[in-house]
């Protein structure tokens, strides 16, 4: 959202007219200050809630499959798997079910998206039930072995804390979101240990900007959570490893053959995801026991294998320390992905990014039997970054996360490589990523390309024409009445500009002024200069930027402005609607038209 300056008046006489719009490089101003302060809290939410997130799916867990009033750490692999394994996660997603039901629907989904529904949408406010029952139906989702991570309802959850903490101050829509996402990259940081990945996650995914007043409170959250994390939760990083292998010349090929397959396999899971939403869609019973039918899945993954069940973690930290076999690695790559697509298809709770990691991270360990260098934790971590890169849309993010999950800033130009080139392929066979197509189907379209925008880089002196016809102040009233239509009719500018002997501006004419003087009927001697009140209610300048005309006219609903040459007023151009249009149609014309520069 641009700032929209205050609007200019222009007065009858030159010596009067204000000075143009202050010209700068940012719109931020002291009000950073107010959002940088008010982020401090909102990271602290984010690394409370966090922390209250990881313990309340431990309590979870230990209660379903070690039936234990704890909150200690847990291994699935010591549990013996029996037919029991399918009633819990059933009883979870009936739970879930109910929770969405007749609690709050909002908490159905993996977060990213109803956190995006919640800024387009929502004015960026969300309801105080929803920061309670998303943790809590995440917990038992992921607690009864949903296949999940918890970075999805985190992020939900601490922008949910974020955008309420904001409705407590008078704030606008533009400084709401900014909380809202520094609530949501404080949770990330705080389970993770990544806050440079997750301030760009806020900036590429939630923001869809970057400016200073997004920036810097979202870092100042995620930098507070990181400073709360060794508290609360552990150590960074969290799953350190060793420098990776040193990479000859040839080795970004491998990255980027890495890279394609990893964005053909989120492409792949996506697609998947929202075909088998459509089945779940097609049943002839309520939405509300969804979650119960894709627990069948799950039950039945984690008794054949009950690595599947829960976050996975430790999977990860498996893979990327190179210690899963080949049976292994296929087992996670196959039963990870039919147990995650039935369960987040059913519309439980839970989060994407940890499913991927391990589904990419397994297919990368496989990749690695076939690759002329390099460990499978390499490639495991090469193809983890690809496939999140990829299927997130988001591939700065993917890369830092790599580094800081890691320590390891040595793999940097491979994930890099694997996550541009994983990013590229999903672009072109994807129309949506898996975060905006369950928008797309609400009625909702993102446009996730950042340009700098044609209104601020096109100057009015570059779109403006001379203003032709212009009335003298020194005209009779009852003479433009009668000439007004003729002129509106032949230029159908929306106004005329009235000018003095000197050529400077002193009024706009408008069609309503006249329709009005024409039913009073004036003095036979009263001028134009009599009878305007000497003040525009919208002034262009030469040199500053189409935008900021843009918004004052808007803002005064006006069809057409003047423009004037500095403080002498010196009337030099008229731009209208019309020749704004010409902006938009010239930055398409450079994208689109095509032509050789040099000879050949």
């Amino acid at each position: 959202m641009r700032r929209t300056p205050s609007t200019p008046s222009t007065p009858s006489t030159p010596s009067q007219a204000p000075g143009r719009p202050q010209l700068r490089d940012f719109s931020a101003d002291r009000r950073l200050l107010l959002l940088s302060l008010m982020a401090l809290a909102t990271g602290s939410f984010g690394a409370g809630a966090a922390w209250v997130l990881l313990k309340l799916i431990a309590l979870v867990t230990q209660i379903a499959y070690f039936h234990t009033l704890s909150t200690a750490p847990y291994h699935f692999a010591r549990i013996e798997p029996g037919f029991w394994f399918i009633a819990v996660p059933v009883a979870g997603g009936l739970m879930v079910g109910l929770m969405a039901r007749f609690g709050s629907e909002k908490i159905r989904g993996h977060g990213i998206p109803e956190a995006l529904d919640a800024i387009l949408s929502g004015r960026s406010r969300i309801e105080s039930k929803v920061a309670l029952l998303k943790p809590l139906s995440s917990a038992i989702a992921i607690g009864t072995g949903g296949p999940f991570g918890a970075e999805g309802p985190i992020i939900m959850t601490g922008g949910a804390l974020g955008s309420l903490f904001a409705q407590r101050f008078h704030l606008s829509d533009a400084e709401r979101k900014t909380l809202l996402a520094a609530g949501a990259a404080a949770g990330m940081t705080a389970i993770f240990g990544t806050p440079a990945a997750a301030i760009l996650l806020a900036l590429e995914v939630l923001l869809f900007e970057w400016k200073p007043r997004s920036l810097v409170p979202v870092a100042v959250s995620a930098v507070v959570a990181r400073a709360w994390r060794p508290w609360l939760i552990g150590a960074w990083p969290l799953f350190p490893q060793a420098a990776g292998p040193a990479m000859p010349w040839w080795g970004y090929g491998a990255c980027a053959l890495v890279g394609l397959i990893a964005g053909l396999q989120g492409a792949l899971l996506s697609h998947a995801i929202y075909r088998v939403e459509d089945c779940f869609d097609k049943l002839p019973v309520h939405w509300m026991w969804w979650p119960a039918l894709g627990g069948v899945v799950v039950g039945l993954g984690g008794w054949w294998d009950p690595s599947l069940l829960g976050v996975g973690y430790g999977n990860i930290g498996r893979l990327i320390a190179g210690k899963v076999p080949v049976h292994a690695a296929a087992s996670l790559l196959l039963g990870k992905a039919v147990v995650w697509i039935a369960a987040l298809s059913s519309g439980t709770s839970g989060g994407v990014l940890a499913p991927l990691l391990i589904m990419g991270g397994a297919l990368g360990a496989l990749e690695a039997h076939l690759l002329p260098f390099g460990n499978p934790g390499f490639w495991a971590l090469v193809a983890m970054a690809a496939v999140l890169g990829g299927t997130l849309r988001a591939p700065l993010t993917a890369s830092v996360f790599a580094i800081e999950l890691t320590g390891d800033i040595h793999i940097l130009p491979a994930v890099v490589c694997a996550c541009v080139v994983s990013y590229a392929a999903t672009v072109l066979v994807m129309r949506r990523s898996i975060l905006t197509e369950r928008l797309a189907r609400r009625g909702r379209h993102l446009w996730y390309e950042y340009t700098v925008d044609p209104f601020e880089v096109t100057l009015v002196r570059d779109i403006m024409h001379h203003p032709s016809p212009t009335l003298s102040a020194e005209l009779r009233v009852a003479e433009v009445i009668a000439m007004y239509g003729e002129f509106a009719q032949r230029h159908r500018p929306g106004g005329l500009p009235v000018v003095d002997d000197q050529g400077c501006l002193l009024d706009m004419l408008w069609p309503a002024q006249v329709l009005d003087w024409s039913r009073e009927p004036p003095a036979p001697e009263q001028r134009l200069r009599e009878r305007l009140p000497g003040a525009c209610r919208v002034v262009g300048y030469p040199d500053e930027p189409v935008g900021q005309l843009a918004d004052r006219m808007a803002e005064a609903e006006v069809a057409c402005a003047p423009v004037v040459q500095g403080e002498s007023n010196r009337l030099v151009g008229l731009v209208t609607r019309r020749d704004l249009l010409h902006v938009r149609s010239r930055a398409a014309r450079q994208e689109r038209e095509r032509a050789r520069s040099l000879p050949c």
